[in-house]
């Protein structure tokens, strides 16, 4: 079994009930494996582990999510929804300059919804229910537009994403070099990005079960990168090393 799963705040709960699972059933999973969580998730510990003096900075879009566009189509009322997310740039340039601020959730992006709603909905109903959203919407200054669903299907119907994981770290006697790792993503396709992140994993698991027997979940944290690849260990020695 291998998921997707993206709410970070429940990936901790999710993790122990697949992992009993899979133990139970001497099966293997892979859990939140895509590109946040998951590529970005790497990135930030291989940064992290080589600036461990430094903070980390997670920026996305502007792009539409999937998972919290999803969220907003469960909401009585709507009938098709888009969601994008969209850094604040003066946010995103004060972290590349190095001067490490302090910034909260509010601080680095906005939402933007576009929301069709069935006929006869309680729109202001709608509109609470998405900006009150617990783990999605909450922490975030959202704006919320109602438009016709000619107009949704005209300008909305791309799903391109990406965003920026930034670390900035301090070395020297006196801490007096700093250092910026940055990894981003610019996808035309979200859902295609995610599905090529998913094979790439599931031939890890794979891999994992036949040369190593194991059993249970296991997120992108726990996967040799040798196993993601279709080249042979000789051959990623030789090209990629």
């Amino acid at each position: 079994m291998i998921d997707s799963f993206d709410t970070h705040a429940k990936i901790p709960q999710h993790f122990a009930a697949v992992d009993a699972a899979a133990k139970a059933a001497g099966k293997i999973a892979m859990i939140s494996v895509g590109w946040d969580p998951g590529m970005f998730s790497l990135n930030r510990v291989y940064a992290q582990s080589i600036l461990p003096e430094g903070k980390d900075y997670t920026f996305w879009g502007k792009g539409v999510s999937q998972g919290h566009s999803d969220a907003v189509r469960r909401i009585k009322g709507v009938k098709n929804a888009k969601q994008y997310t969209c850094p604040v740039e003066a946010a995103l340039e004060a972290v590349r300059s190095g001067s490490m601020p302090e910034l909260t959730t509010r601080q680095k992006h906005t939402r933007l919804v576009y929301v069709v709603a069935e006929e006869g909905a309680d729109k202001a109903y709608i509109e609470n229910a998405i900006k009150t959203m617990p783990n999605y919407f909450d922490e975030y200054d959202t704006t919320v537009n109602f438009i016709s669903e000619e107009e949704f299907n005209k300008n909305h119907s791309g799903l391109a994403h990406g965003g920026f994981v930034i670390r900035t770290g301090k070395t020297g006697m006196n801490k007096e070099h700093t250092h910026v790792i940055e990894y981003s993503l610019k996808l035309d396709s979200n859902p295609e990005f995610t599905t090529s992140v998913l094979v790439a994993y599931a031939r890890a698991a794979l891999r994992m079960k036949a040369n190593d027997g194991k059993t249970g979940c296991f997120t992108v944290l726990d996967v040799p990168p040798a196993y993601l690849s279709t080249l042979s260990d000789e051959e990623l020695r030789a090209h990629c090393l």
